[in-house]
């Protein structure tokens, strides 16, 4: 009896302990395809680590930060772009290096931490039909400018939030001098832009430049000659409580940060926007054939 107390003792301490080491921990993540890949991704990964996941996505920028501050959202993947005009209003141009630093310092402050951050630079862009960009003698977003200021009949198409964003579609249109009629402009959803590109229903449109469908599209991305779209790399940020309760997230996620460059992503996005396979499958496939589940 006694034997079976003691074995019994020790069971119960192995769990208390394993219990006390699974973090609670919301993942969260943005309402594109980029963006759902990586939350499921996370969400799979430190699962098979033992940490309690749940899992909140599809969400606008601005919501889902908002929710991070709350303590709504304990983690997800930002750019640092972002972070550095929109949540934080820094305006200068900055190298890549340094919108980094920047971000992780201001963010600091409120309580958020930005680990390492991964190769992939997923910034925005402006892009054509190659055949109508070649014909058209168009390759840089001066040549474009040029264009639309000579009175050439250019449809474009933009996502809702690049349109009001304050690194978004006036500023650039300011940097670039040119002005574009709101007749000239469809707004539509960001998962239609690709299609509608390729289609001809507009003749430019927005990107991410890591999306898999402007190679599979035939589409050209516009050089952003002035430098206007700063760094959008992509990195895991998380908030501060959340580290504390779980230290050894910062390594974990760390490894699969070190894991993701623009080809990366590129293949990613365009498994499940070109090829239809679904977004758990795509994470999965990764995580397994990178030994991390």
């Amino acid at each position: 009896m006694k034997r079976l107390i003691t074995t019994l003792s020790g069971l119960a301490l192995a769990s208390a302990i394993t219990t006390a080491g699974a973090a609670e921990i919301t993942v969260g993540g943005k309402n594109y395809t980029e963006q759902l890949i990586l939350s499921s991704m996370t969400e799979q990964y430190l699962d098979a680590l033992g940490h309690d996941i749940s899992r909140r996505d599809g969400m606008g920028s601005a919501v889902l930060r908002q929710a991070q501050e709350n303590g709504q959202v304990d983690l997800y993947w930002e750019y640092t772009g972002t972070s550095l005009i929109v949540y934080n209003d820094v305006s200068e141009s900055l190298s890549d290096e340094a919108t980094y630093e920047r971000v992780k310092e201001l963010d600091a402050e409120k309580g958020i931490v930005w680990l390492n951050p991964s190769d992939a630079n997923n910034t925005y862009a402006l892009a054509m039909r190659e055949a109508d960009a070649e014909e058209r003698g168009i390759e840089t977003l001066d040549d474009l400018a040029d264009a639309l200021n000579n009175g050439d009949e250019i449809p474009i198409g933009l996502d809702t939030e690049f349109y009001a964003r304050d690194d978004g579609w006036r500023p650039l249109q300011k940097e670039y001098g040119f002005k574009v009629d709101r007749s000239d402009i469809t707004r539509m959803d960001t998962g239609l832009m690709y299609s509608a590109l390729r289609d001809a229903e507009v003749d430019v449109a927005v990107v991410f430049s890591t999306d898999g469908r402007v190679p599979a599209f035939d589409l050209e991305i516009l050089e952003d000659t002035r430098g206007f779209f700063p760094a959008y790399s992509l990195t895991p940020v998380v908030r501060e409580e959340t580290l504390e309760a779980a230290p050894e997230l910062a390594e974990q996620m760390n490894t699969l940060s070190a894991l993701l460059d623009d080809q990366t992503m590129a293949n990613l996005n365009a498994s499940v926007d070109v090829e239809r396979e679904s977004i758990e499958d795509v994470a999965e496939n990764f995580l397994e054939e990178n030994d991390l589940i």
